[in-house]
């Protein structure tokens, strides 16, 4: 791979960045009117709203672990990444012609789709380029550009909304331009090298043998962790819920990227230097105090803190979790080990999301998110007991 730098980054690393910067634009310029678009424009109920996000991400997730198995046997990951991100650009015209909750339901599958062939080669193109004592910094830069685009993605929708009287299909149509420059991006600016043939000789299997004991107890974590982490749109609800206006909803959420963005590549340094053990553990921890606010909290004053707060949970474990899956995995089997990973969090998102809206249909808002915080507790005590001292992290134990 080209070694020139960017910024004191990897090319890679850092055009990987833009391009995440760029379809998270388009991206979160539609994921946080979505579920306003089905609730108040097509009248879904919030059950239905589970079951579309939940079979979006779950079915597409499926697709992860072979796009990352597919990655290594093939040694082309800047082709699968391309693919997988120009298959997501298609479904920005499909939403913005929905007049029904199952041409949502398609445009969010074709989506996700394509983010389950994206994401297990553009994770280990950036973790074959980075420096090895610089993974938590590599990912977290890549989690910061990608949430800057969430930052901006927001901003535009809210000023579009803002301007043209709440038009939810202007906003799905001009979506589709930050997602062909990132497109664009991956054909020019990323490179890798080919595997010989003899590299290639031996195909990796889609097997757990090949993984060692931390990386099979890290999944099943991930998997406990997964269950009770409800859609992001349950959030969303939860603040037009409490009482805030739906055209201030998108500034909400620009304000919960931007703090995303600006605690990912810190917080990444920090778990270099601390060890990213520890920071996983104290993730679950924040995510499952966040959670039990948003089940007690009785008042839009605070919606705004609890999504900062949430940003920051995120900014300490997106990256971070991403990190430690490449110091568990053979470097002949990253892609497939990052398939898995992203696979098994993904799947567990069809059953956490039916749950948390049959939870608040049936009980309450309250119940769903006491649920998710009752599992994030419960994870980061699993997570202390099952992997008790990592061989492949220099740190102290906790």
């Amino acid at each position: 791979m080209d070694n020139k730098k960017i910024f004191g980054f990897q090319k890679n690393v850092f055009t990987a960045g833009l391009v995440s910067l760029f379809m998270d634009i388009s991206s979160e310029m539609i994921y946080p009117l979505v579920p306003l678009f089905l609730a108040t424009v097509l009248g879904t109920t919030k059950t239905t709203i589970g079951l579309i996000e939940g079979i979006a991400e779950s079915t597409a997730s499926i697709l992860k672990v072979f796009s990352g198995w597919l990655s290594d046997t093939l040694g082309r990951r800047k082709l699968l990444m391309g693919f997988g991100y120009g298959i997501s650009v298609i479904s920005r015209p499909i939403t913005a012609l929905s007049s029904a909750w199952s041409h949502v339901l398609t445009a969010r599958f074709v989506d996700r789709f394509g983010k389950g062939i994206r994401t297990a080669p553009r994770d280990a193109i950036i973790a074959d380029s980075a420096d090895g004592n610089n993974l938590g910094k590599a990912f977290g830069f890549h989690r910061a550009m990608d949430t800057v685009g969430a930052v901006i993605g927001p901003a535009i929708a809210f000023l579009i909304l803002l301007l043209f009287a709440n038009n939810f299909r202007l906003v799905f149509w001009l979506s589709i331009i930050p997602g062909l420059i990132a497109v664009i991006l991956i054909i020019f600016f990323i490179t890798e090298k080919r595997k010989s043939r003899d590299e290639l000789a031996k195909l990796p299997k889609l097997s757990f043998k090949d993984f060692n004991g931390d990386f099979r107890h890290f999944i099943f974590v991930v998997a406990l962790f997964s269950i009770g982490n409800t859609s992001d749109a349950f959030l969303i609800l939860r603040a037009e819920n409490l009482g805030v206006q739906k055209e201030y909803i998108p500034i909400i959420y620009l304000l919960f990227n931007l703090v995303y963005s600006l605690s990912s590549m810190p917080l990444g340094i920090l778990a270099d230097k601390i060890g990213m053990r520890k920071m996983i553990i104290l993730g679950f921890v924040l995510y499952s105090v966040v959670y039990f606010g948003f089940g007690l909290a009785d008042s839009a004053i605070y919606v705004l803190p609890l999504f900062c707060i949430y940003g920051i949970f995120k900014g300490m474990s997106e990256g971070t979790q991403r990190a430690y899956v490449a110091t568990l995995a053979p470097p002949e089997r990253k892609a497939t080990a990052f398939g898995v990973y992203h696979t098994v969090s993904g799947i567990a998102l069809l059953p956490a999301s039916i749950i948390g809206g049959i939870l608040w249909d049936k009980i309450g808002a309250d119940a769903t998110f006491f649920y998710g915080a009752i599992t994030g507790l419960l994870s980061a005590i699993l997570f202390i007991v099952l992997i008790r001292n990592s061989r492949h992290l220099p740190e102290k134990s906790i």
